[in-house]
């Protein structure tokens, strides 16, 4: 084993795994699952390419119907989509980037820096998109929310949030007649909270008939506030 394959799987064993654990998820195998009744809800860890000096990898996540799955007693493998899935993504997917992410593990005084931020990406991105899509699935919806900025737009939007140093928005959704906006934020951020309430007033003045009230919620989906338009 290489030095860099000693790292990656110390840095998976002693500071992802737990990370994971402490979110809700179980181990088994290399993955990790949202545990439900009926479905395989999954995150893995997979490796892209290794050499003597350097590791990299990605995450992948998956959502299985337990009833769909060919393969009783063993779970998928979301490494491995065989088509099954009722969706399947690299975590580059859910990210503003909305392409292929992944972190090197390499022999330094910094090594771990690549594992700590594959795990904040997990908790802000791929953990609150897969129980979303959990949720859906264990309720019977059939459809997602609709994305209403696509992320050229929400680039322009969240320039106004970098100037007042508010963290950005991540999705801008409609689900319900609201316009639903996702970011790192906190109830107890009175300057978070100004800023989008602004944000929100110049959404509403739109005047766009698909959503009447404008909800935030933090990248857990945890809801913070609730801006309504006239008449609401």
């Amino acid at each position: 084993m290489t030095a860099a394959q000693e790292l990656f799987a110390e840095g998976m064993r002693e500071h992802f795994a737990p990370a994971l654990r402490a979110l809700g998820l179980t181990d088994q195998r290399g993955s990790f699952s949202l545990p439900a009744p009926d479905h395989w809800a999954l995150l893995g860890v997979q490796p892209l390419s290794q050499d003597e000096y350097a590791l990299r990898y990605t995450v992948t996540l998956s959502l299985t119907a337990k009833a769909d799955w060919p393969g009783p007693g063993e779970r998928p493998d979301p490494n491995a989509p065989t088509g099954a899935e009722l969706w399947h993504a690299r975590i580059g997917e859910l990210m503003p980037v909305d392409d292929e992410i992944c972190w090197e593990v390499s022999p330094g005084p910094r090594w771990l820096v690549a594992v700590e931020d594959s795990v904040s990406a997990v908790r802000h991105y791929a953990f609150p998109e897969l129980r979303r899509r959990l949720a859906a699935a264990m309720t019977g919806q059939s459809s997602y929310a609709e994305t209403y900025l696509s992320p050229a737009e929400l680039d322009e939007v969240n320039a106004v949030l970098l100037t007042a140093a508010v963290a950005r928005i991540q999705r801008a959704e409609l689900v319900d007649k609201t316009l639903l906006l996702t970011g790192a934020w906190s109830r107890s951020d009175p300057v978070a909270q100004e800023v989008l309430t602004g944000v929100a007033q110049g959404f509403l003045a739109a005047g766009d008939d698909r959503f009447r009230q404008v909800g935030c919620v933090d990248s857990l989906g945890r809801e913070l506030w609730v801006f309504r338009g006239p008449g609401s």
